[in-house]
């Protein structure tokens, strides 16, 4: 196929989409190409350059010009959603090199998306899901700060995470021949119900991802302490390390990989300073035009 191979999951983003009652969390949509396109856990677990899985990344990039294009939104929680454009298209091959075109065409009026977000080398990380106008420099300059800190400063760091995030009694273990235990904590769920919760943390490059018997390992080490666990990492998870994660049977294993520890970062407004950008929606006036 010439051109941006992301093209190919244009139709696959919004029929997963159709399928999912019309708006779905990314995970979900990922899931459910994948498993209609039957791709394989090697074709899953290809990276690209900067690190990360290439199939998750291009359908980031399709989810994103579909966006552009007025058949997709994303909430700031991060849901796509379907426009009334999206639930009554019937897109084909020959419609994906006008919506390239068109969604081009926008950067020229645009001052808040870089140009070169548009020249897109599928090797370059698609722009996130929340807030896709602000530039995704900053995500990667984030990532990069993380993965320079020494392992005992990822530790405390993702100790202030969760601290951020609800947990109570926030401790860092991080003892020798504890079975890759790095912290506990106390997760308050409502004023009657509480959980243990046990994490570790991997402080990884952007192309060494957490396999499958590393997830094992670190389920036998909660074994006989807690039936919940977290697993942070600054890099990604194998297709078959997310299916261990999960797997019917066993106590399930929450996975925070690099991009979804950079939404955390985001979310709870830690490590960086908010700044508003507005970008006009020209689609809104339409119905007054």
């Amino acid at each position: 196929m010439a051109g941006p191979q992301f093209v190919q999951y244009f139709e696959h983003v919004i029929s997963a989409l159709k399928e999912l009652g019309n708006s779905g969390r990314p995970a979900e949509v990922r899931e459910l190409i994948s498993q209609k396109l039957k791709l394989s856990d090697a074709k899953r677990n290809e990276q690209i350059s900067s690190g990360g899985s290439r199939f998750e990344n291009q359908v980031a990039w399709a989810k994103f010009y579909l966006s552009k294009d007025g058949y997709i939104d994303s909430s700031k929680r991060g849901v796509w959603s379907l426009t009334e454009k999206g639930i009554s298209s019937n897109l084909t091959p020959k419609n994906y090199q006008e919506i390239l075109e068109r969604v081009r065409e926008q950067v020229k009026d645009s001052t808040s998306i870089a140009e070169d977000d548009f020249k897109v080398s599928e090797e370059k990380t698609a722009p996130p899901d929340i807030g896709i106008s602000i530039p995704n420099d900053y995500r990667s300059e984030l990532l990069e700060i993380i993965r320079k800190l020494p392992p005992v400063g990822f530790e405390k760091l993702c100790q202030r995470l969760l601290r951020e995030s609800g947990f109570q009694q926030v401790e860092v273990t991080g003892r020798t021949g504890d079975g890759g235990i790095d912290g506990r904590g106390i997760l308050q769920i409502n004023p009657l119900l509480s959980m243990q919760v046990i994490f570790q943390c991997k402080r990884y490059n952007a192309k060494t991802a957490i396999s499958a018997p590393q997830i094992r390992d670190f389920r036998g080490a909660m074994a006989g302490r807690t039936d919940k666990g977290i697993f942070l990492t600054t890099s990604t998870f194998t297709a078959e390390a997310r299916k261990e994660a999960f797997r019917e049977g066993a106590s399930p294993i929450e996975l925070v990989d690099g991009e979804k520890l950079v939404d955390m970062f985001v979310q709870l407004e830690l490590g960086l300073v908010p700044k508003t950008v507005y970008e006009v929606d020209t689609h809104f006036f339409d119905e007054f035009a």
